[in-house]
């Protein structure tokens, strides 16, 4: 019986074969972002970035027009401190050679992609590099859109062509598997307790009662 690419634990994600690409979190775009609360894409885009040091994913930096459009925001730059964003004149992130010849280069064929707008920045490359046989997997809580109908049409178009829609908690789980894995847990712990919302504030408070007598 033939396997589906799709299903299975093959289907998952794998730090070794996953590269990150973020696309333009700049202040132009977060001024008419209103599918959700700005601080929440921000907090989620951050936290996946640190989620992808942890566990040594390369990442991917880039901006459109940033003369005029806005440096990436400080979150993500203070993460990679010596790495200059890309930037573009495209629209689409994945005409710009640029951009695609450091992901052809990775060899890594599971491609996550978070940017700003989901409908424009993120729908356009991901629906492009699907295309040219890359497993597309699309953070759609550190992304954001004009509205929240935009938002939602773009993922249902994203997810009709064949991208698979996830959240950045899951990223980070998927990567970890196994909390046996000690050389990443207690890393990965560190950004949930700063960027995973209730979920950190209840292990800080685990650890605070483990600490009681």
């Amino acid at each position: 019986m033939e396997k589906h690419p799709k299903m299975g634990l093959g289907a998952l994600l794998r730090p070794e074969d996953s590269i990150l690409v973020l696309i333009d979190h700049q202040p132009f775009q977060y001024t008419n972002l209103n599918s959700h609360e700005p601080a929440m894409i921000i907090n989620n885009v951050t936290g996946l970035a640190k989620a992808a040091k942890v566990f040594n994913v390369p990442t991917v930096l880039t901006t459109v027009i940033e003369e005029r459009g806005g440096y990436i925001i400080k979150q993500l730059q203070d993460l990679f401190p010596g790495q200059k964003p890309i930037n573009r004149t495209f629209i689409n992130t994945w005409q710009d050679p640029n951009v695609t010849d450091v992901v052809n280069k990775s060899g890594r064929k599971q491609l996550i992609i978070a940017g700003l707008w989901t409908e424009v920045c993120v729908a356009m490359p991901a629906i492009q590099a699907l295309g040219e046989g890359y497993n597309v997997f699309v953070v759609t809580d550190a992304c954001g859109s004009v509205s929240p109908e935009a938002h939602d049409m773009a993922v249902c178009r994203m997810v009709q062509a064949g991208v698979v829609p996830i959240n950045w908690l899951a990223v980070a789980s998927e990567w970890q598997r196994d909390w046996a894995r000690t050389e990443t847990a207690g890393n990965l712990a560190g950004v949930l307790m700063e960027n995973g919302g209730a979920s950190g504030v209840a292990l800080t408070w685990e650890l605070q009662l483990l600490a009681t007598a």
